[in-house]
């Protein structure tokens, strides 16, 4: 059986020792509140971060530096047979090209996958590309297998901030004024690895209730519901007790978001992600 590394980014959300006990090496990502600059996940917890943001009046995030992808690919080298580097969608960070664009300065080749999500999904597909592995597949079926999950994911949010979207480029200023006269709800998705406007929902009640039905439309198909939060733990606990209710076979998670998801949707943001059940 061939050796195989992952290379993935901080947005997996993988535990750090389950990475290392599996040859899976995560390079963070930036966030930047006021004129520090921090590796997400290393430098700074979720809670720290948070309670940063409240006190500063600029934030923003970046992808890692190149030169942190060169280093890793370089002790790499020699190691592993082949390196599956999988990251964060396309359409929201630059980490996959710069990801590939390392390896090729360090004369490493790789197997390079789109998650075109980040967070719960991303890290469900190393979990099953690594089960995969353990079964003997070679890395074409392992990316196949990935990309068959990229096809029945269902990733929804509930921005608590519009004006974080707006700063970020996510949200036009039409939306955002019109947004808070109308005290409008965006229930947005991810579409091919972009995050698009599902819906206007006139209150946040009924836009939780619409992530829930979409979710009962396919469940028949789901053994597995993560709810996510940005430093909202008691509404994502309100969530999981909901879908207990609706829907008492399903296996809920919660998970917390990564700073990233905190910059560009405002602390309180509420998710929920499943992968329907032809691909597990």
């Amino acid at each position: 059986m061939k050796k195989i590394a992952w290379v993935t980014d901080s947005t997996s959300t993988l535990d750090p020792l389950f990475a290392e006990q599996n040859h899976v090496y995560i390079v963070p990502l930036r966030v930047v509140l006021g004129e520090e600059c921090y590796r997400e996940t290393e430098d700074i917890s979720s809670e720290q971060f948070y309670e940063r943001l409240a006190e500063v009046s600029r934030a923003s995030s970046s992808q890692p530096p190149i030169g942190e992808f060169i280093e890793l690919y370089e002790s790499l080298k020699g190691q592993y047979d082949e390196i599956i580097t999988i990251h964060c969608s396309t359409a929201l960070s630059g980490t996959l090209h710069t990801s590939m664009q390392a390896a090729e300065i360090a004369g490493v080749s790789v197997t390079a996958i789109d998650s075109r999500a980040g967070a719960y999904p991303l890290r469900e597909m190393i979990l099953q590309g690594l089960e995969k592995q353990k079964q003997g597949c070679t890395v074409t079926e392992i990316k196949l297998h990935i990309e068959q999950m990229m096809d029945n994911m269902s990733f929804y949010l509930i921005p608590a901030s519009l004006q974080h979207l707006h700063r970020s480029g996510r949200v036009s200023g039409t939306q955002l004024v019109l947004s808070q006269l109308l005290k409008i709800h965006l229930l947005l998705r991810f579409d091919e690895g972009k995050v698009v406007v599902g819906e206007k929902i006139r209150t946040f009640k009924r836009a939780k209730q619409r992530m829930l039905e979409v979710l009962k439309v396919d469940m028949e198909k789901v053994k597995h519901v993560c709810i996510m939060h940005a430093n909202n733990q008691e509404e994502a606990l309100t969530i999981k007790q909901q879908i207990a209710d609706l829907l008492p076979r399903l296996k809920t998670e919660i998970m917390p978001f990564i700073p990233v998801v905190g910059i560009h949707a405002g602390a309180g943001t509420i998710g929920l992600c499943w992968i329907r059940s032809e691909t597990i």
